[in-house]
């Protein structure tokens, strides 16, 4: 149980930051290109709080990590409100204010692994230190991945749909009311982790160690 707990402590920084900024992100994307909704919602903001869901953000991922043993983990948080309608170019900015969210998952992972390169390289042995910067780059790259799977009303799902001629952007659309149990059924039967976590998780890894190689060699 101890070991669990410190986990928990080790992970809830970096999980309340990529949270936070994903969703922040969003809504700050869709300001830039027109719609004022999140802002004027008080979604664009580092505060943690207006994007946290209790149930989503807290409760779940906490009784599945200690149900599990932490074999099995799965969240959300509140979603920034979009009226893609207000949107100067809809179709099109649909798609940057859905990369937005992921982009900022990818930022993070890389700026925890500039600590965890600097934290390493300046003799630091403090455990409880290095490990987070670990669990930052972790769970950024998952959330990174996970929301790009290509199904509404994930990330890749509208990013999907912005790419897509108008009449398949409409059939695509459609899924969108049953995508999240689509997506939970996916996650449960390990289609997803299997076909598109694993891989895309190991592609963004390699190019996180690639980028961060310059660090590495002067820390040296």
């Amino acid at each position: 149980m101890s070991e669990l707990i410190q986990t928990v402590l080790i992970y809830a920084l970096p999980v309340i930051f990529a949270i936070t900024l994903h969703e922040a992100a969003h809504g700050y994307a869709a300001q830039r290109l027109g719609d004022n909704t999140a802002a004027m919602m008080g979604r664009v903001t580092l505060n943690p709080l207006p994007h946290i869901d209790p149930m989503g953000t807290i409760l779940l991922p906490l009784l599945l990590y200690f149900s599990t043993g932490g074999a099995f983990l799965f969240g959300y948080a509140k979603p920034v409100p979009v009226r893609f309608d207000q949107l100067r170019h809809p179709k099109r900015d649909m798609v940057w204010v859905a990369l937005a969210g992921p982009a900022s998952n990818l930022l993070q992972a890389l700026l925890w692994g500039v600590l965890l390169y600097v934290l390493a390289g300046s003799g630091m042995t403090e455990r409880f230190f290095l490990e987070m910067c670990k669990a930052g780059m972790l769970t950024n790259v998952v959330m990174f991945a996970f929301n790009l799977f290509p199904l509404p009303p994930l990330d890749g799902g509208r990013i999907v749909v912005g790419l897509l001629p108008w009449r398949q952007a409409v059939l695509f659309s459609r899924v969108e009311p049953w995508g999240f149990f689509i997506v939970m059924a996916l996650v449960i039967t390990g289609v997803i982790s299997a076909w598109w976590m694993q891989p895309l998780m190991g592609v963004t890894f390699d190019l996180l160690k690639l980028t961060l190689s310059p660090l590495a060699a002067l820390l040296r």
